[in-house]
């Protein structure tokens, strides 16, 4: 069957989906995160799936290569850079986490949303007491 052909795209899609509805049903921000993370595998999942060639050969010139076989290098070298950003966005905002929960004491969306209309009174005798 050609569906079961094409696992890899099913695979992403479905990370994806998790991901997403990880960041929209959960309240706690590192679950958020976490939800984030998935989602950006998926797309790395996705994007490397492109550049895929079932018997590929490696894309080096050697006298007598077939060049429709050889697989494509640059999603996989887009896909280095991806990470490389992904894990430097990953820790910035893990370490505004950070200050968000020294800050307002929890790290609940509602709660901190609540505490910002409020005027943020409870947040700020926390801070000051930290």
């Amino acid at each position: 069957m050609r569906l079961f052909h094409n696992y890899h795209y099913i695979a992403s899609m479905l990370l994806f989906c998790i991901g997403l509805y990880t960041v929209i049903v959960r309240r706690n921000i590192i679950k958020k995160l976490i939800g984030l993370n998935i989602m950006e595998t998926s797309v790395f999942l996705f994007l490397i799936s492109l550049g895929y060639l079932d018997g590929g050969i490696a894309p080096i010139g050697i006298g007598g290569a077939d060049p429709s076989r050889m697989v494509n290098p640059l999603p996989q070298a887009l896909i280095l850079t991806g990470i490389v950003v992904a894990v430097s966005v990953t820790a910035l905002a893990l370490a505004l986490v950070i200050l968000l929960y020294r800050q307002y004491g929890t790290l609940d969306v509602d709660r901190l949303f609540r505490d910002e209309e409020t005027g943020g009174e409870e947040g700020e005798e926390k801070g000051e007491t930290a």
